[in-house]
Order: structure tokens, then sequence, then C-alpha cells
């Protein structure tokens, strides 16, 4: 990986801190989704600060809403180089963002700002035709039926397995950073940032028909087998990216990928997940 920063490599999943070194505004990189609200905000933000391109940056200021933070967390781990991100919610949700405040503070904001280090999910996944797909997930890894007949698969973790045949619409393995994304939404245990762990999930099982899933050690080498692969095809999705027909998913957590996100101090991301807990 690249060049990073303000000493925050080699940080724990889930540790904070404030960041250890004044981030240099004149080092800034700028990315904005397409929404006219976060347009309009790029324009506030470019009348206060010059910005530089994002490979000349120490630091770079995201505004938009978690889907685009994460493509710009998939964008810098493809080029290989990985530097703090900073967000500012001009989307919907908001979960990875902070909010949207004046763009005179946000040199003061950056300095106060506590770093969260957060490791991706890698995922190698093995076609019917022995194709072989390598991709990073910072939310989760998710196997889903193709076809309107049940997936069937089985779950092997560190070698050993533990469920000869999971039938089932899929199942997903989620960091603590997405277990309150589409694992939430299947009934997944919400994880706080710093438990390095991870959540294992079923997706409307079938057989065996008690099993919720299960919290697994963040350093347990998972591995879906797809059983009758070719009468009930499955794909596998990574974030957002999509391999279809696969007959082996192995999944462990990438710890040479790991990426930095800056949150305001009371507006972090720990806080975010209990908050969460106890939402009406």
């Amino acid at each position: 990986m690249g060049h990073r920063p303000l000493a925050l490599v080699n940080r724990a999943i889930g540790e904070r801190q404030t960041v250890s070194s004044p981030i240099d505004v004149k080092r800034l990189a700028l990315l904005a989704s397409r929404t006219d609200r976060a347009q309009e905000a790029a324009g506030e933000l470019r009348a206060h600060i010059d910005f530089v391109a994002l490979d000349r940056a120490e630091a770079v200021v995201v505004l938009g809403g978690d889907g685009f933070m994460l493509h710009t967390l998939h964008r810098m781990l493809d080029k290989g180089r990985v530097i703090p991100a900073y967000g500012m919610n001009c989307g919907t949700v908001g979960f990875l963002m902070n909010r949207y405040r004046s763009p005179a503070k946000l040199g003061e904001r950056l300095h106060k700002a506590r770093a969260f280090g957060i490791a991706p999910l890698r995922m190698e996944a093995i076609g019917q035709k022995g194709e072989r797909y390598i991709a990073c997930a910072i939310n989760e890894v998710s196997l889903l039926r193709e076809t309107r007949q049940t997936a069937k698969i089985e779950v092997i973790l560190n070698g050993k397995t533990r469920l000869k045949e999971l039938v089932c619409d899929g199942v997903l393995v989620a960091t603590p950073a997405g277990s309150t994304a589409y694992n939430l939404s299947a009934n997944g245990p919400i994880l706080p940032l710093d438990s390095q762990l991870l959540a294992l999930t079923p997706i409307s099982p079938f057989r065996p028909r008690r099993w919720s899933g299960a919290v697994l050690p963040e350093r347990s080498r998972i591995t879906f087998r797809v059983n009758d692969a070719a009468k009930r095809p499955v794909s596998v999705v990574a974030d957002q990216k999509e391999f279809r027909d696969v007959a082996e998913v192995n999944l462990e957590i990438a710890r040479e990928s790991q990426l930095t996100l800056l949150f305001d101090p009371g507006h972090a991301l720990d806080e975010r997940i209990v908050a969460e807990q106890f939402a009406t």
C-alpha cells in the first residue's frame, strides 16, 4: 500500500485516537457525489480552501452519503494509496459521515478529529468453471441465490465444516462497520467497532430452521461451498461488486489494507453503533 501519514499505520481495528499531528489544509483533496446538495457544498468549501489532487493529498474530504464514501474508499484501495477520509453528510443516512457545517471551521474540525482504523474483508471467489475473483468489502460479503430455488451452502470455519448444508436465500459476513447495514436488515447482530468480531448471518434460512447465525473472531477464515451449484446457482457480492455462478467463496480480514476514517468528537462511529441499538 502507499504512504500513510499522520502516524495512522498499523492501528488495530476500531482503535480510536485523536489525529496525532495537524492535517495541513493545503494538502487536502475534495471528492463530492453528483447530487445537487453535495455539489453545492463542494462549491462552498472551494471558496475557502484550495484543494489538491487526490494523489498529492494527505487526507480527503468526502461529500455525499454512505454509498459515496464506500465508493471513495474502494477507489483508494484499487489505486493502492490509502489516506485518511473525513466525510460530511450530503446524503440520506450518513452513518459513515460527519455533519455538514460551516466550511470556515473545517481546519479546526480536522485538528480535533478522531481516527478509526477499519480493515476490510478480503474475498476470493471461485466460479463454476474455475475462474478466480478477488475483491475487498468494507461492509459485507453476501452470497445470494440467483433463481427461485433456494441455495444450499456448506459453511466451513478455519478448515472445519460447521454446517454441512445451509438451505437459504443466502448468507453474509459483515464487519463491525457494516453490521448496521444489510446485516441488520437480515436480523444479524450489531457489532461494536472495537469488538474484533465478524457477523455470520443467514438470509431467510429454511434449514437448519432455528439457526440464526454466529458471531466469530475477526481472525477467522470462512469458506462457503455451494452445493449443487449448476442447478442452484449463487452469486457473491462484495459491497457493490457482484460475481455470478460461484462454487466457493473464501473470506478473511485484509489487515494489510487498513482504512482510516476521521470523525468529530461525539459523532464517532462507535457511538453511532451503540445508538442504533436503541433506535425506535
